[in-house]
């Protein structure tokens, strides 16, 4: 895994954690990473304002507003961000990891878990020597919620496959690309009904959704940096703002405005 950064900043936490469940939140510039590397324990990462990302060797995880990533222990990463973002981790023991997923994966962050993580934010948990019943209590609230939390695999999974992969790529690199599915089956030399099949082996969901999800993806930064949505909407194929919004707002639960003015 070999990112190219501006900017590189240390991970949080290495070596084995002072406490059971230990919070750090930072804000980092554009266009930072952070080396590969791992945690004896295990992480949730969960982004504020940005884009948070999250490169493992062979899956890219991305900390939409909705979303957190969860990281098990021992799991390779490398976590990085395009845009200027502020985000938390939260850090949980290995030996309290058993009931949360064994795979890297996205975990629906609900506004119990968004409050309590902003409030941790705001007032950060005091050092493990001075840590009050209070920290605790919340840090086992917290603990639980996570535990609770509907996971929801990649939220832009991608794939190696020979057929499919080079048709992300190049929807990737052009998300406002219109042509159908009978004609990017065209063009990768493969039919229509093998194109599907490998998009629900590979991926989990139909190209259609894909592309949907790719479209929230890319709006994101550009909303935060911005530019209007009838231009955003124009970029990514769509031939009017309403149809632009309407899709945003199925996939992503909140009007484009609204993930603009932070959700």
């Amino acid at each position: 895994m070999k990112t190219k950064a501006k900017h590189l900043f240390p991970p949080q936490v290495s070596g084995s954690l002072p406490v059971p469940v230990y919070f750090r939140s930072a804000s980092v510039p554009a266009n930072a990473a952070t080396h590969q590397h791992h945690h004896a324990c295990g992480e949730l990462v969960y982004s504020f304002s940005g884009l948070m990302e999250v490169k493992l060797a062979n899956n890219h995880y991305l900390a939409l507003p909705q979303y957190g990533i969860w990281l098990p222990p021992y799991v390779e990463h490398v976590g990085l961000n395009r845009y200027e973002t502020s985000f938390c981790s939260v850090y949980i023991a290995e030996e309290f990891c058993a009931a949360l997923p064994r795979t890297t994966c996205a975990i629906t962050v609900n506004p119990l878990v968004r409050a309590i993580l902003e409030h941790l934010r705001d007032h950060p948990p005091a050092p493990e020597a001075q840590r009050t019943e209070e920290d605790d209590r919340l840090l086992r609230v917290l603990l639980d919620q996570i535990v609770k939390a509907e996971y929801a695999g990649s939220y832009l999974p991608t794939s190696d496959d020979p057929v499919l992969g080079p048709v992300l790529q190049a929807l990737e690199a052009n998300p406002g690309d219109t042509r159908t599915l009978p004609e990017l089956a065209r063009q990768a030399n493969t039919t229509e009904r093998t194109l599907i099949r490998r998009c629900q082996r590979e991926l989990g969901m139909s190209l259609a959704e894909w592309r949907q999800r790719l479209r929230v993806v890319k709006a994101m930064p550009l909303l935060e940096a911005g530019r209007t949505v009838e231009s955003i909407a124009l970029d990514l194929g769509y031939g009017s703002a309403s149809a632009f919004i309407t899709m945003f707002r199925r996939m992503a639960g909140m009007t484009p405005d609204e993930c603009r003015k932070g959700g």
